[in-house]
């Protein structure tokens, strides 16, 4: 069969609230800065009252991804779980506004909906603090095979590797994309993810993906290093591509037969860090899906990293497409 979309996401279904504090905000209630923590709902309910006024909208790392992939012109599918309640709905109609394709049916029982409360400090850093709901109890039967089949990369994030519903499902989906002949992709998302599943993803990355992203922290915690570049020879002694980005210094591309290294997209005021690697995979993606060679690949990520860093939240405000148009 021809592959009718270019990405599908794997990943939690997340209603993002985000807002602008200032640092005694994170000191004040007691944030672990620069990364993201996950909170049960007590924790959730108390922090959204201390918040500011923010920016709410659907997200979630694939999610914003598909976003992209759709802000590029290009075709994406998102499989996601949300209860059948307001933030649900909420999620549902942000995506599909979006241009994303999102016909995972809400659970009528359960948790409620994943939401994501992102501080955002003066140096641009955000602290997430994440009450994952149903969404982290996504499993094999949320998992539409006709979808991924259709679609020429299967993209999942890791952040949703914590249940073992998710993990089945997870491995579902690259098992369905590879034997349909797709490509499979992962992003290691965070650190903190990393060390939590440091032994797994090392066996789930040599046996099932093609591609990996990450950022040098997640690297290097993944072989356990603070040597990027002998960290980056690693990896491809498990998957054939990785992306690895490195914030102003831009990214390498690691193959099993060549590196590449691509400038970061110039900046003018970096305002929020929020989306900037789940951005910059979408480019890549989209420029992998359509065939284009890796550097112009990284190049369209970059393009879209400094375009989110550039505002508050994880959505292009402009079309991606026309930013690299005759590029």
């Amino acid at each position: 069969m021809e592959p009718i979309l270019d990405v599908v996401g794997v990943g939690n279904a997340i209603v993002d609230v985000i807002v602008t504090v200032p640092e005694s905000f994170i000191e004040e209630h007691r944030l672990v800065k620069g990364a993201m923590t996950l909170i049960d709902a007590e924790r959730a309910t108390s922090l959204y009252a201390a918040m500011p006024p923010g920016i709410e909208a659907s997200g979630g790392s694939a999610a914003n991804t598909a976003v992209g992939v759709a802000s590029f012109g290009g075709s994406a599918a998102y499989l996601g779980k949300v209860r059948n309640d307001q933030l649900g709905e909420v999620f549902a109609h942000d995506l599909r506004a979006a241009g994303v394709a999102f016909d995972v049916r809400p659970a009528p029982v359960g948790a409620p909906t994943a939401r994501c409360l992102i501080q955002v400090t003066p140096d641009a850093e955000r602290t997430m603090n994440t009450f994952l709901g149903i969404s982290a109890f996504l499993d094999p039967s949320d998992i539409d095979d006709a979808v991924v089949e259709s679609a020429r990369i299967t993209y999942c994030e890791g952040y949703l590797y914590d249940t073992d519903e998710a993990k089945a499902a997870i491995r579902h989906a690259m098992d369905v994309a590879s034997n349909a002949g797709r490509l499979v992709a992962i992003t290691l998302s965070d650190s903190f993810c990393v060390d939590r599943h440091r032994e797994e993803w090392l066996e789930l990355l040599a046996d099932k993906v093609d591609l990996v992203f990450a950022n040098e922290a997640e690297i290097g915690s993944l072989f356990l290093t603070d040597d990027f570049e002998a960290a980056s020879r690693q990896i491809t002694d498990l998957v054939p591509m990785a992306a690895l980005t490195r914030s102003a210094k831009g990214s390498v591309i690691m193959t099993r037969e060549d590196r590449i290294e691509v400038a970061a997209s110039p900046v003018a005021h970096v305002v929020d860090a929020t989306g900037a690697g789940d951005l910059y995979a979408s480019g890549f993606l989209y420029g992998l899906a359509h065939g284009a060679p890796l550097e112009r690949c990284a190049y369209m990520g970059g393009v879209a990293a400094g375009e989110i860093i550039s505002h508050i939240g994880a959505r292009p405000r402009v079309s991606l497409g026309d930013l690299v148009a005759g590029q």
